[in-house]
């Protein structure tokens, strides 16, 4: 049953109320941006390209509308119910507080770790090309940046909106000298309708491009450093897609003018750098290293960014045990060393190539799953019924269309998911007959 009765204590009032500094509607969208232009658009643009050729800008163009429309849900929920613990507070205010919210958690605990170590992975060995030009540095690089990265999340929010604004601005800057390069110098006939495959084909890409959106959910997660979220979280949700949206189709249309579609297929990770040289020469390819190292550190920074958030609100509520809203040394939130430590482990032991779509997958589910609990209760939040129900099901396709050409074509990707459902099952169920066999804590009832 929903939990639509009295208000939550969970809900937040705003950081300025409680005296803290908070953040601008431009720091929060940043954070947002950061995560989403990581290494997505480095490694997305060949992959999406064997698929939608040289349309990928429309693909680009339809996943961020998707995006748009998952964002007003997300939006009009942060607005209405505004919380540390992000889009998590909308699963338990449109699910309630059983264990199917427990189990959505522990998952989104255990993606957020892998996306990290992906992005951490993706930074050292970038950074390993450019200093020591050997992959045997990989890890050391990765580790740096985690363990940077980590720092800066337990300074606090300011110190991870500092380093995001710095990030994005030098991300986005790069990007905007590429695009204006490439865009002034196109071979119009690269990009000739005639030349694209058919529709079916470019929807069929959008179950890849939207992944490169799926970082602005990390946004929800600012509400308790904003000062007024109900007014300000929208508006920073908004401006986070609107720039990655124009970011990416800029981009696109700038790759696939100066390169044929074989061509950037082939360049896989590089397709930026060989696209730059034509135009700008060999600096040309400096500048895209240089925003590869950038864009991968700020998706790092914010990867353990939501941590903190999710530890302790769920901790609050029960939903993982009391240790997980603690600190460690008196200042490390438990749930950022929980992530930072699990992704420095999955860097160091496993190749997350195999999985690495998984978080893409179970982000995919939880987003639908969202807006469905939003429809339930859309009187308190003021949403449009039809808003919601097209979200639903352009979201849906998608994720029908990444489950036919990713969990097809890579077995480890759902076996994968399986394990991580498994987990999260075993783990709220152990956690919660312990938490009720425990006298004087407070019992739970499922949804």
């Amino acid at each position: 049953m929903a939990d639509t009765g009295k208000p939550s204590p969970r809900t937040h009032v705003g950081a300025e109320s409680q005296g803290r500094p908070t953040l601008s509607v431009r720091q929060a969208a940043f954070i947002g941006v950061g995560s989403m232009v990581g290494a997505g658009i480095f490694a997305l643009l060949g992959a999406a390209g064997e698929v939608a050729g040289s349309a990928v800008w429309i693909s680009f163009l339809l996943a961020g509308a998707v995006a748009a429309l998952q964002g007003y849900s997300f939006a009009k929920l942060g607005a209405r119910y505004p919380s540390a613990a992000g889009f998590l507070e909308y699963v338990i205010r449109g699910w309630g507080q059983g264990h199917f919210t427990g189990v959505i958690a522990w998952m989104l605990l255990a993606v957020n770790a892998i996306i990290t170590a992906m992005v951490a992975v993706s930074f050292g060995s970038y950074a390993s090309a450019a200093v020591a030009d050997n992959a045997d540095w990989v890890t050391a690089f990765a580790l740096l940046v985690l363990l940077v990265m980590t720092g800066l999340n337990v300074m606090g929010s300011q110190a991870v909106a500092k380093a995001q604004t710095l990030v994005v601005v030098v991300v986005v800057g790069i990007l905007t000298v590429f695009s204006i390069a490439t865009l002034t110098n196109l071979d119009i006939d690269l990009l000739a309708f005639s030349g694209y495959p058919s529709f079916r084909d470019i929807v069929s890409s959008v179950a890849l491009t939207f992944f490169a959106f799926l970082g602005f959910g990390v946004i929800t997660f600012t509400a308790k450093d904003l000062g007024d979220p109900g007014r300000q979280l929208p508006r920073a949700v908004y401006l986070a897609l609107g720039i990655a949206t124009v970011v990416y189709v800029a981009v696109a249309i700038g790759v696939f003018g100066t390169l044929t579609v074989d061509e950037v297929v082939s360049s896989g990770g590089t397709a930026l750098a060989v696209a730059a040289e034509p135009v700008l020469g060999a600096a040309g390819y400096w500048l895209m290293t240089v925003t590869a190292l950038f864009a991968t550190a700020g998706a790092t920074n914010s990867g353990l960014y939501p941590a903190a958030g999710l530890g302790d609100e769920m901790a609050a509520v029960g939903q993982f045990p009391p240790m997980m809203g603690g600190r460690v040394g008196g200042r490390a939130p438990v749930g950022i060393v929980v992530t930072a430590v699990a992704a420095a482990v999955l860097a160091l032991f496993f190749d997350l190539n195999a999985i690495a779509s998984i978080g893409s997958a179970v982000a995919l589910v939880v987003f639908t799953l969202v807006t469905f609990g939003h429809f339930r209760i859309r009187h308190e939040t003021g949403a449009q019924a039809w808003l919601l129900i097209v979200a639903d099901v352009t979201t849906v396709v998608v994720l029908v269309a990444f489950a036919a050409t990713t969990l097809v074509e890579e077995p480890g990707t759902a076996i994968a998911l399986v394990v991580i459902l498994l987990l999260s099952v075993v783990l709220d169920l152990v956690w919660k007959g312990r938490r009720t066999s425990t006298p004087g804590t407070p019992r739970q009832q499922p949804a």
